[in-house]
């Protein structure tokens, strides 16, 4: 098998909105060019993970490559980077589109332009790409492309005259979109005599070649038993596998500039091979290394414990296995008075946070308890320190610190009409700030800056609850700014429970606070003595509630006389009662904290 001329490759990814149709579509141009026959055909070929398909949702780019007749009689090599559209992933979209010169813009005909449609189209468009835009789902009753083409122009700027109708699920339209990426997107650049310069997309486990690496060739070719050297990490290997994939993988000689492929070279580790490096020859190195992309930065963090002790080590080694193929998930090791041994992870987003537990439970039968989600909060100290804290327990003492930064976002909101007024409350609510607030066509778009702290904790459930699901929400992490930010306790007879404490606003404390001793209040069972629980600010109580205690009927075996008689037994009670409570102890139930951690509804 011959490198192909560089005109007659095509990279290009396809992005758009959740659920607007981007697998369907890759699966029918893998279809219609013959990458699989007809009985490998399975619904969302690219989507490998049971949680991608039940969710319907991609969670990690996969790549395929197809040949392609055109009707001008030549051959193309067309490399298809299937993306998430999800806005955790959005360092997913990043590597693949680095890796392609066009995208194709997939618009749901009866939907619209969506909020995450947008940031991915601001990725492409920063990336330099050319764009083709794409209506799916014109055989759909409620289609109206005339109207999505007007609004694709208004919204995003882009011209969509020439936009490609299609249906992904019947297939219709798929040839034109095969001639619009042959003819409307430029052919990659590079230069086949210079040093091997390639960049690496992407990097999995395989638990039978070791760690697999997708490259896009930039500049020379790479061939098996070629040395190579990763320029940032400095590793040297030499490459015993080299391929493609058709979705299935296919070993080939050589790789030549502006082609996506594979390559094994018995590495052991992920960590060795990091996404956005640039990999080039041993002996031949070229001058300097591409731009690669910014590190996925971990927004929100959570501890993860075993609800059974002795589970430890074997979540300890699902989480190495899940860091194999997860490069954006971090964690560390941490204990905690109420819930044992257990890892404080980083996560890119909520979303993604949900993911990794449900790959833990899933793929490794592990039961977990997830404590409240937490952000990055900067500390500045009244000596100049600055302090990073990702653990509410962690926070030093009150006296000695100068103020708090909390992360904030730039989020941007887009809801039928009817739905605004209660959007627009939820953003009030969470101390968001009005940036600006405009109509695309029939819907309003809010573009609100929140505190990140305020988003974790359940923004998006209660914004597809109040906008019945209409409601697409979309956020970048824009700065860090001055907030009046408490610790708040809580104190069960007395004693703080570390894994409920938690940073609020000032302003939010108390009701939060209530909550909190409420819902705990039904949740821990009657003891002997009565217990007083607690939320604080430092020595300050800002709610209480109390369990009742079980008591016995001292007085039964009074029958008429004195009232002193009886006064005297309760009394006599109530000392030992006091005296109890001192000495006692309170099993708070395991199934109290994951109910507590839970509120907030």
């Amino acid at each position: 098998m011959t490198t192909h001329p560089i005109d007659n490759i095509r990279n290009f990814s396809i992005v758009a909105h959740i659920d607007h149709g981007k697998s369907t579509l890759a699966d029918r141009l893998i279809q219609t060019t013959g990458g699989l026959a007809e009985r490998e055909m399975v619904e969302q070929v690219l989507d490998s993970m049971d949680i991608e398909r039940e969710r319907g949702i991609t969670i990690k780019a996969q790549t395929v490559r197809l040949d392609y007749k055109a009707k001008d009689g030549k051959s193309y090599v067309l490399n298809l980077m299937d993306t998430p559209g999800h806005v955790d992933f959005a360092y997913e979209v990043s590597r693949s589109l680095a890796a392609c010169e066009g995208s194709l813009l997939v618009v749901d005909a009866s939907q619209g332009v969506e909020a995450q449609t947008l940031a991915n189209v601001y990725h492409a468009l920063d990336a330099g790409h050319e764009i083709v835009p794409v209506l799916n789902k014109i055989d759909l009753p409620a289609a109206e492309p005339d109207r999505i083409k007007q609004q694709i122009e208004d919204v995003i700027g882009l011209d969509a005259s020439d936009a490609v109708a299609i249906s992904a699920k019947t297939g219709l339209g798929i040839p034109d979109v095969l001639e619009a990426i042959v003819t409307r997107l430029p052919p990659p650049r590079g230069d086949e005599t210079a040093p091997l310069k390639a960049l690496l997309v992407d990097s999995w486990y395989d638990a039978y070649l070791g760690v697999v690496v997708l490259v896009r060739i930039v500049d020379g070719e790479m061939r098996k038993g070629q040395r190579i050297t990763m320029m940032g990490t400095d590793a040297h290997y030499e490459i015993d596998r080299i391929g493609v994939f058709r979705p299935k993988m296919q070993n080939v000689e050589k790789l030549g500039p502006g082609e996506v492929g594979f390559i094994t070279a018995q590495i052991k580790q992920v960590a060795d091979t990091r996404v956005g490096d640039t990999i080039t020859d041993e002996k031949k190195p070229c001058a300097e290394a591409l731009p690669g992309f910014k590190p996925a930065q971990p927004v929100v963090f959570c501890g993860l414990f075993p609800v059974d002790a002795a589970d430890f080590e074997e979540l300890r080694a699902a989480m190495g296995k899940l860091r194999l193929n997860d490069a954006s998930f971090s964690y560390e090791m941490e204990s905690s008075a109420a819930l044992g041994f257990g890892f404080r992870c980083g996560f890119l987003g909520l979303l993604h946070l949900e993911i990794i537990q449900e790959r833990l439970h899933r793929e490794f039968n592990l039961d977990l308890i997830a404590t409240a989600p937490s952000v990055i909060y900067k500390i500045y100290m009244n000596n100049g320190d600055v302090l990073e804290m990702h653990n509410p327990v962690d926070m030093p003492d009150v006296v000695k610190i100068d103020h708090i930064e909390e992360p904030w976002i730039r989020a941007t909101i887009l809801t039928p009409d009817d739905y605004l007024g209660a959007v627009l409350k939820l953003c009030q609510d969470r101390r968001g700030v009005q940036v600006d607030l405009n109509y695309v066509g029939k819907r309003a778009m809010a573009i609100y800056d929140l505190p990140l702290n305020e988003v974790v904790f359940d923004f998006y459930d209660r914004l597809k609850s109040i906008s019945k699901g209409y409601a697409s929400f979309d956020y970048q992490l824009t700065d860090y700014r001055e907030g009046d930010l408490v610790k708040m306790g809580i104190l069960v007879n007395g004693e703080a429970v570390d894994a409920l404490s938690m940073l609020v606003h000032r302003t939010r404390a108390e009701s939060r606070g209530r909550a909190m001793v409420e819902k705990l209040k039904e949740l821990i069972p009657p003891h002997m003595f009565q217990i007083p629980i607690q939320a604080a600010i430092g020595a300050k109580i800002i709610a209480r509630e109390t369990v009742r205690a079980l008591r016995k009927d001292v007085t039964a075996k009074c029958y008429g006389g004195d009232v002193s008689r009886k006064r005297k037994l309760l009394e006599k009670q109530k000392e030992g009662k006091k005296r109890m409570r001192q000495f006692g102890k309170v099993e708070i139930p395991q199934e109290a904290f994951i109910a507590a951690l839970k509120m907030d509804s």
